[in-house]
């Protein structure tokens, strides 16, 4: 996405510490940690009321992806998968008769703005109008730098990205739906140069024109598209080694040696502005970091006790234009990492299990808009996208530095 604004650091902690009332020692606290070289970290605060009431009693699926555009235009792609309170949708009624008034899965793309208004909304399987088929399970969304909509899929069949206008004008499917299929059996290839296994999330090389997809939960590679002709012009798995189908990993330990392939689901794959792309392998527990022709730079693990699922589910960074810090969601633990990108130090961490507002029920998706304000998605039953509120640099609370968490950062009294 495009960076329009730096990051904003505050005037003066010590004044907004006075504003909100805080007693003496804990000034002088702050002021001691900043004199002492005490670290210090982007703040935030959840937006409680963000977003807006959905129209026509719509309900959020799981929320599968979040991007920001140009606009500072807010895009999320959830499952409107129906449940036991939907009673129609827009392309025909789940039950006949209706259960009752409520409720209707929303399409599957929305669109809001800053303030929370949704501005946009189109999608989903049965509206159609082209020779493509919408995903069996849609997953991850990228605007581009010319505002075009990139959706993936995680379904059974799933082996290609869809390419849309904004305003959801098909443009072109890469890869070919069903792909992986032979007969009833899903084969992986992550050497098809022409298809793909199930594509997570796709990071954007705008001066390039090329697309990196997370090529993810099937397949094992990161694989560099045309975004124009939709033609694969390399890829690469775990290392920059070649992608291996074959080799059994085994199940991941903390103690075990690094897995030289891809324990997946390759999760995302975004590109920083001095050019290193940053992936997601989510059940390893790593970032890997790589230039743009796949040469292994580093990695870094975070939460590596961290099993099931994986710790390292999305990243973004903020918009400053050194990109200096890196966020991270953590669905299995429920929590967003700020991260030092040069030294990958994680210095703290925000959010907790839980329903209420500044809390996560497996956090999946992450996006920053120009004020460095960050928007996180929740899939399964969390169902529903939240606004984190850049509040400008502060001294990390004791007791939340590196991977503990200062607990839900709900807004100041």
């Amino acid at each position: 996405m495009r960076r329009k604004r730096n990051l904003f650091i505050g005037s003066s902690l010590l004044a907004l510490i006075i504003a909100c009332g805080a007693e003496q020692p804990a000034v002088d606290e702050a002021a001691d940690e900043q004199a002492t070289g005490g670290k210090m970290a982007p703040m935030f605060e959840v937006d409680p009321l963000w977003p807006k009431n959905l129209p026509d009693h719509w309900l959020m699926g799981a929320t599968i992806g979040v991007d920001v555009d140009s606009q500072d235009h807010i895009w999320i792609v959830h499952r409107n998968t129906p449940d036991q309170f939907a009673a129609r949708t827009e392309v025909g009624l789940v039950q006949d008769p209706p259960l009752s008034e409520c409720c209707a899965p929303g399409p599957p793309v929305l669109e809001f703005d800053q303030e929370g208004n949704l501005v946009g909304h189109w999608g989903g399987p049965g509206t159609e109008t082209g020779d493509y088929v919408w995903p069996e399970s849609n997953h991850g969304i990228t605007i581009d730098h010319m505002d075009n909509v990139w959706i993936g899929g995680n379904g059974r069949a799933d082996s290609h990205v869809l390419k849309f206008a904004r305003d959801g004008t098909f443009l072109m499917s890469v890869g070919k739906y069903g792909a992986r299929l032979v007969g009833e059996e899903l084969v992986p290839d992550s050497h098809d140069m022409e298809s793909f296994g199930r594509v997570a999330k796709i990071g954007i090389d705008a001066e390039a024109n090329e697309a990196y997809f997370a090529d993810g939960y099937f397949n094992k590679r990161v694989a560099v598209v045309d975004m124009d002709s939709g033609e694969i012009k390399r890829y690469w798995g775990a290392y920059g080694n070649e992608p291996d189908d074959e080799l059994d990993l085994g199940r991941y330990s903390p103690d075990s040696e690094p897995a030289s392939q891809f324990r997946g689901p390759v999760h995302c794959s975004e590109i920083s502005n001095d050019g290193y792309v940053y992936v997601c392998d989510r059940a390893a527990d790593r970032i890997q970091v790589f230039q743009k022709d796949g040469s292994f730079v580093k990695e870094v693990f975070i939460a590596p006790e961290t099993l099931s699922q994986g710790s390292t589910w999305d990243l973004d960074f903020s918009p400053d234009p050194e990109q200096t810090y890196l966020y991270l969601a953590d669905g299995q633990n429920m929590k967003v990492y700020i991260i030092e990108r040069e030294t990958m130090e994680v210095l703290t961490a925000f959010g907790d299990g839980g329903r209420q507002p500044g809390m996560f029920f497996a956090v999946h998706s992450i996006a920053v808009d120009s004020d460095g304000n960050i928007y996180t998605t929740e899939t399964y039953q969390g169902r529903r996208v939240q606004k984190f509120v850049y509040k400008g640099l502060g001294p990390i609370p004791a007791g939340a530095e590196g991977l503990n968490s200062q607990g839900p950062v709900w807004p100041s009294q």
